[in-house]
Parts: structure tokens; C-alpha cells; sequence
């Protein structure tokens, strides 16, 4: 191992012998794919030290979440020889917690794309003067895991060179440095007039010795016209910079409603900043100031006017948001709603909240209802900028229309100046209806019909909802039938769609007739709904009687009319047999009468005898 650290001292040796180069000459190592210096860092031991280097995505495919960082595994300070120390193998920056596992995220990257990247750190005093490898690592995010999900696509050296610190008072440690800002250098006060909008830039200077990082600028707002003379319409104000350099001027864009209730005059607009010194976010600190707004809107009152006991600061109390379960909500359901109360106030706590609910009514009937018939939750208190879950179980009404329909959230709470302070909260809550429809009676002329021929088939799609049926279609199928279907249109609710169309018939009913008939609407967001009904068709073949001809040949096939005959066979048959039965009974008659007259005179004869 000396032996291959001696070794590589060598060239260290020569590198060192060819410092009079400019630095921008030793800052290309020939093998580095990812990370890139235009010059070569400098830094004194004993003092903070900012690396600036370009990282380039060379993976090959867009990176959604990089992360850069310094590489120290297996880095260990105080296992290091005299060797290491001198010719640069030891890792210049004192270790700590923070730096061994700080992961210094970049957002997204796309492929072969390059963004200049600063690490920072302190160089440790034990170093003596030279060049040295800082370690970079390269990560993506894969995954969300507990341990970040990060995975290591390479670590590559940045060179820098480290020198002794003379102790000057030119040197003095950052630490003991005063950091500040300046707003509004050179530039006008913001003027606006009711009821127009002010819409103005603040610049912002970083007075400070050096780069600060992850800079965030707070407005610092209040609810009393009396403190802050606009309307809080955005839920955040922050402006946020990765980096400002030392005497960087950076603008702070906003656009603010002027109240109406306020009054002419000047107003302080208190600011937040907080940075950090390093870029890997520690020791975050933070820094106040203030600038003047001037507005014109109404003169103000007597301040010897009537005292009235509620002028004084209060909380804000807002909806953050709110959540349904189900998401969507059918007329008629249960659900449960979720509010998200936030108390948009920055200092001022509130107390004793009450919250009640007040529902649209639609023919004196609200649309909304509480399970337990109570619409009241209290909360004992809720801290600046805190938030808390609100939650409810409500009943829908089930005869309202399909639309959103307003819900009133009224809250009275104490603020430790302020007692008995309201606020009225709207939001609207959509209620969905189910499409409703039923057919009329089919009328099918004929219900049996041969091959080829065609059916009339007529009814109603009545629209029993409370919804519009959009683009009704109705098909007709069956293996009996040719498929058809037919366009009815909008059907308005309490109205009836009519449908008149012909069946084919294709081939001879096989089963009971059931034909399927498929009845198609549309939703407003053109979602597709199909309900089936069926009725009856009797299909038949078409048999031809032929006789002696021969089969297979049915051109010119004549059909006679039947003799007289033969279309009143049966009624001659009977009306024949009641003539014989009436001959038969006339003649037995006459035959009887015929014996009975001879029989009388055979006794005459006789009596003339005796």
C-alpha cells in the first residue's frame, strides 16, 4: 500500500511542479463522466469553502429526482499517514453528522443536460498547502423509501487546492461575518389607490460577505387593516431562491388587492428571511426587515369616535380544503365530509371554536342533513398557521337536481383580544343523479313474419329521472333478425323518446322469438350507459309447393285458383249428409204409414167374415 502511494506521489510531484499553470489547466480529469470544474476551487484551512462544479446527466435517460453530495465512504480522519496529508489523499473537509449523509437534491435533469452545483464545507486546519480529490456522488432517486431511495450512479474527484491560513484579519472565519439584507435600494415606495390592484417589484440585495442558500422571504401578514392594508387571497406568499451571491439583487414580484376598509397612509410591511451559509442546508438562520407601502382610499376616523370593544386583533379562520366519502355523491346517500380548518392567522391563537353548518334549501327543504340531526362541532383551540380535520356525517336529499349546492360553515371563536368573532365559509358540494328510464308497450305488426319480410316495431323510452338521457340509441339483435339500430336523440327528464323502425327477418325463429333490444344513452361527460329489454318476433321459412315439377326449379310457378268446390268442400259435404238424414227419416215415415193402413184393412175383411 506505501509502495502505491509513493508511487502515485510522484505524479502529485509533477503536478505540483506545473502550478504556475492557471488553474483552469488542472481542472480536466481525463476519465470524470458527471462531474466537470471550468477552474480549480480554492480554499484556506480553518475556513468555510464553497466547491463550484457542473454535473452532467450522463445515464442515458432523463433523471425525474438527482441528487449530488460528497462521497465519503471510507473516509476516515485520523487513520491517515503523513503521506496522505501531504500529497493530497485525505479528504479536505472536516466530517461531520450532517455531511456524511447529506443528499443534496437538484430536481429533475434531462439526458446529456448540465446545471452548475455548489457544496460546501470547512476545510480542516491538520492540511498543509497542495492540491486535493473532494469525492462527488451522483444519485437518482428510485424509489420512497425510509432510506431516501437513492441510487449511486458514480463518484468522481474534483480537484482543489488548499492552502495555509496566515491568520490575517483578511481571513476571518465567516462565522464571525454580519449577514443582512437590503430591500428596496433605489427604488420609489409602492403607491396604489382603491379599488385598483398594486402590483409592484421589491428588490432584495444580499448585503452579506458571501453566498447564502436556500433562501426563503416570508411576508409577515395580519388580518387587521389597521397593520397590513391588502386582501390575503393566495394561501402563500414566500419567494424562495437556491442560491443569492454576495451583493446579488434579486426582485420579489407580488400583487396585492387594496382593501376596502383601509385607510389612507403609509404602511410597514414587516419581511422574513431565512438562509443558510452552506449549501447543504445546516445552520439555517434567519434575518428581519421591513419596507413602506403608501395607499389612498378613505380618510381616517375621529380617534375620538364611539369606542366599540371588538376592534381589536383576531385569528383568521379559513377552509384549507375539504374531502367527501365517496368521492361522488348520489342524491339520497349518506356521506362523510371532510373539512381542513386552518387558522390563516401568522401570531394569534383561537379559542373555543364552534363550528355549525348551514345547507342550501331548495322548496324550503335543505339539500343537506346531519345523521345525528346536530349540525354543531366544537374545538378547544387552534394555534397560527395549524391546521385541523373537521369531519361530518351527512344525508343528501334525493329529489334535488343533478348540481352543486352551497354549504355554509359558520365559526365563532375567541382570540385572546378579540371575543366572540365570526366567520362565514362557503363551499359547494356536487350531487349526482342516477338516469332513470322504462319502455312502453312494443307493438310489433306483424309478430310473425316469413324470411325476408319486414316487422313494424313501435314504443317509448320514457326518462323517469332527473337527468337529461343524452344521444339514446336503440339496437335490435338476434339470430333471426338482420341487426339494426336506430337514433332517438335527448330525452329530456318526465319526456318520452319514440322509436319506429322495420325488422328483417334472416332466418326461421329456432327458439321462443325473444328478440334482444339494447337501449344506449349518454351521460353530460359523454359516459356510456346500456340497459336491455327484449319482445317477441316469430320468423318463418317461406315453403313452396311444386307437385310434379322438378326440384330445385321454381321459375314461373303458377298457383290456380281453387274450383267452387273446393273453397266450399265442407260446407256441401254437411249441408249433403243433412239432406240424406232428412230423405232417410221421410221415407221410414212413409213406409210405417204405408203398414199401418194396410194392417186396418186385413180387419174389416175380417169383421165382414164373421
Amino acid at each position: 500500500m506505501k509502495r502505491w502511494r509513493q508511487g502515485l506521489a510522484a505524479v502529485f510531484a509533477v503536478i505540483l511542479m506545473i502550478s504556475s499553470l492557471p488553474l483552469g489547466q488542472l481542472t480536466v480529469l481525463a476519465d470524470n463522466r458527471w462531474v466537470f470544474t471550468e477552474k480549480v476551487p480554492s480554499g484556506k484551512t480553518g475556513k468555510n469553502m464553497t466547491v463550484s462544479f457542473t454535473v452532467k446527466n450522463s445515464s442515458g435517460h432523463d433523471i425525474k429526482k438527482l441528487g449530488i453530495g460528497f462521497d465519503t465512504s471510507g473516509v476516515d480522519i485520523g487513520d491517515e499517514d503523513e503521506d496522505d496529508l501531504i500529497y493530497g489523499y485525505a479528504f479536505p473537509f472536516e466530517m461531520t453528522q450532517s455531511s456524511k449523509q447529506s443528499i443534496k437534491s437538484l430536481g429533475s435533469l434531462g439526458a446529456g443536460k448540465t446545471r452548475t452545483v455548489t457544496l460546501s464545507g470547512k476545510v480542516r486546519r491538520d492540511l498543509s498547502d497542495g492540491y486535493y480529490n473532494v469525492p462527488i456522488a451522483v444519485y437518482e432517486q428510485v424509489s420512497d423509501e425510509d432510506d431516501g431511495g437513492w441510487y449511486q450512479h458514480a463518484s468522481e474527484n474534483i480537484r482543489v487546492w488548499i492552502s495555509k491560513s496566515t491568520g490575517s484579519t483578511d481571513e476571518e472565519d465567516d462565522e464571525t461575518k454580519t449577514y443582512d439584507f437590503v430591500l428596496g435600494e433605489n427604488q420609489s415606495t409602492p403607491y396604489g389607490i382603491y379599488p385598483n390592484v398594486l402590483d409592484f417589484s421589491m428588490n432584495l440585495r444580499n448585503n452579506s460577505p458571501a453566498t447564502v442558500y436556500n433562501v426563503k422571504v416570508s411576508m409577515v401578514m395580519d388580518p387587521d387593516s389597521t397593520k397590513f392594508p391588502f386582501d390575503i387571497n393566495e394561501a402563500n406568499y414566500d419567494r424562495r431562491f437556491e442560491q443569492i451571491g454576495k451583493d446579488e439583487t434579486v426582485p420579489l414580484p407580488y400583487s396585492f388587492a387594496i382593501r376596502s376598509d383601509v385607510y389612507s397612509g403609509y404602511y410597514p410591511i414587516n419581511m422574513k428571511i431565512s438562509y443558510s451559509k452552506s449549501s447543504t442546508g445546516e445552520e439555517l438562520e434567519t434575518y428581519e426587515t421591513s419596507f413602506f407601502v403608501r395607499v389612498t382610499n378613505k380618510d381616517k376616523e375621529d380617534d375620538r369616535g364611539d369606542f366599540n370593544e371588538h376592534d381589536r386583533t383576531r385569528a383568521r379562520i379559513i377552509i384549507d380544503g375539504f374531502t367527501t366519502a365517496p368521492e361522488t355523491i348520489i342524491a339520497g346517500d349518506e356521506f362523510e365530509l371532510v373539512l381542513m380548518i386552518k387558522n390563516a392567522s401568522s401570531n394569534i391563537t383561537a379559542t373555543n371554536l364552534l363550528f355549525s353548518l348551514e345547507s342550501e334549501k331548495v322548496s324550503d327543504s335543505a339539500v343537506f342533513t346531519t345523521e345525528s340531526g346536530s349540525s354543531s362541532i366544537a374545538m378547544d383551540s387552534l394555534g397560527p398557521g395549524s391546521t385541523r380535520e373537521l369531519r361530518m356525517r351527512l344525508l343528501s336529499k334525493p329529489s334535488v337536481d343533478q348540481r352543486s349546492y352551497g354549504l355554509t360553515v359558520k365559526a365563532k371563536f375567541d382570540s385572546p383580544e378579540y371575543k366572540n368573532a365570526e366567520e362565514n365559509m362557503q363551499i359547494d358540494i356536487p350531487v349526482k343523479q342516477i338516469p332513470r328510464l322504462n319502455t312502453g308497450t312494443f307493438e310489433v305488426m306483424p309478430d310473425s313474419i316469413k324470411v325476408g319480410e319486414e316487422s313494424n316495431i313501435m314504443f317509448g323510452i320514457n326518462n323517469t329521472g332527473r337527468v337529461i338521457l343524452y344521444n339514446v340509441m336503440v339496437s335490435f339483435e338476434a339470430d333471426s333478425i338482420q341487426y339494426t339500430d336506430t337514433y332517438v336523440g335527448n330525452i329530456k327528464p318526465g319526456e318520452t323518446g319514440n322509436v319506429d323502425c322495420m325488422l328483417t327477418g334472416l332466418a326461421a325463429t329456432v327458439d321462443n322469438g325473444k328478440i334482444k333490444v339494447l337501449i344506449s344513452h349518454e351521460d353530460e361527460n359523454g359516459n356510456v350507459a346500456t340497459e336491455e329489454k327484449e319482445l317477441r318476433l316469430y320468423v318463418v321459412e317461406d315453403v313452396m309447393e311444386y307437385d310434379d315439377m322438378e326440384a330445385g326449379n321454381f321459375d314461373d310457378v303458377l298457383i290456380e285458383e281453387p274450383s267452387f268446390f273446393a273453397a266450399h268442400q265442407s260446407i256441401i259435404i254437411l249441408a249433403a249428409a243433412a239432406v240424406a238424414v232428412l230423405a232417410a227419416i221421410l221415407i221410414s215415415l212413409k213406409i210405417r204409414k204405408k203398414k199401418q193402413k194396410a194392417l186396418e184393412e186385413d180387419e174389416d175383411e175380417d169383421d165382414e167374415f164373421s
